[in-house]
């Protein structure tokens, strides 16, 4: 009986010994540093993004080229010029035009004269066919006479409605003229800034054969009309719609971000050979003077609005691990919690569930021993601001 007793005292102590040796080696043991923030309320937004680089382009854009063939004599404005409606871009040499429309003006002239002469006949043989038969009804004028001032009179009327179709034949080649010698000119059809010239003076022009466009030799838009096409993922196509809010970045401004908005949605979605199926949208800027300033074909993206929530109960995207688990600081050791989430964007996660304000959730997460169970010594990271 006292060798079992001893016994158990033997194994008793062991497990005593044992387990004072785990609470020393755990006592010990180093604390992992891990940063860590609190979870809070704040603003949080479900954004989409482009998938590919958008491009400043304009609404108002022409490329123009004059649709007869000539020598270019004038050429009063260049590349980067500010011009207004109707100003002149281009002349070509139209002194043939201009000895045409001098031709037809004197023709005119002369149309004019010959239908005045022409009708005031007419008039005239009226007059004398109206005398003649006040005079044929007191029998002092023969019937035969009247019938040939009746002839006359109305041949001179004809001569004078012909005048007056020669008359209004030579306005309409004088006008005719006048249009040729207006080909000869390129003037703006809008105000805009001029983007490229691509002939010079003394250079020709040559129209191209039936069917094919000329080429183009001077390229203009309106700054005013400056807005950004970007390419978004089919998956949210569904969500997409003009009105919703914007915030975009323009590569030729790095480090500022531009409020806008959504005008319109494409509707159908693009799908091109090698690229992932996208819906073009376009965007325009809030600030219409900066806007103006933006050049056509620079780069841009856009984060779309898509939902916000204010005082959601939030935490650092980068505190999220895959499955919707965090890690949460409980008593100097690492907790594993899974939570609903909400909305979610690149900086911040809606938790719906599983986490309450004030917690502290580790952001730090590059290293494999930073797992559930693990002793840590936290750093807190400063609060962060909404968006």
């Amino acid at each position: 009986m006292a060798a079992i007793q001893r016994k158990y005292w033997i194994l008793g102590g062991a497990a005593a010994l044992a387990a004072a040796l785990g609470v020393w080696r755990w006592a010990s043991a180093e604390a992992i540093p891990v940063e860590a923030v609190r979870v809070e309320r704040g603003q949080v937004e479900q954004t989409a993004t482009n998938s590919r680089a958008g491009t400043v382009e304009a609404r108002r854009r022409a490329k123009l080229s004059p649709e007869l063939g000539g020598r270019v004599v004038a050429l009063p404005r260049r590349a980067g010029d500010r011009v207004a409606a109707g100003e002149v871009l281009l002349e070509l040499d139209s002194a043939l035009e201009r000895g045409e429309r001098l031709l037809r003006q004197r023709q005119l002239e002369a149309a004019a004269a010959e239908s005045e002469r022409a009708c005031l006949a007419g008039e005239r043989a009226a007059r004398e066919l109206e005398r003649n038969r006040r005079l044929a009804s007191e029998e002092l004028v023969s019937a035969d006479v009247l019938d040939r001032l009746q002839s006359a009179a109305r041949e001179a009327e004809a001569a004078c409605a012909s005048s007056r179709a020669a008359r209004a034949a030579a306005g309409a080649g004088l006008e005719l003229a006048l249009r040729a010698v207006e080909k000869r000119v390129l003037s703006a059809p809008f105000d805009a800034v001029l983007a490229e010239v691509s002939i010079e003076v003394g250079e020709w022009t040559t129209p191209s054969p039936p069917a094919l466009p000329v080429p183009p030799v001077i390229d203009l838009y309106d700054p005013r009309s400056l807005y950004v096409s970007l390419p978004m993922d089919e998956v949210d196509a569904a969500r997409l719609a003009p009105g919703l809010p914007a915030r975009l970045t323009v590569d030729s401004h790095g480090g500022r971000t531009f409020a806008g908005r959504v005008t319109r949605v494409a509707p159908y979605v693009l799908d091109v050979e090698a690229q992932n199926r996208t819906v073009e949208i376009e965007v325009d800027l809030d600030d219409a003077a900066f806007a103006a300033t933006l050049l056509p074909g620079t780069s841009a993206d856009v984060e779309v609005i898509l939902d916000a929530r204010q005082e959601a109960l939030r935490v650092p995207a980068a505190a999220v691990l895959s499955g919707d688990r965090v890690l949460v600081v409980r008593d100097g050791e690492l907790e594993e919690r899974r939570i609903a989430v909400g909305l979610r964007n690149w900086d911040f996660v809606e938790a719906e569930s599983g986490l309450a304000e004030g917690e502290l959730v580790v952001i730090s997460l590059d290293r494999p021993e930073i797992r559930a169970g693990a002793r840590v010594e936290v750093t807190e990271a400063g609060a962060r601001s909404a968006p």
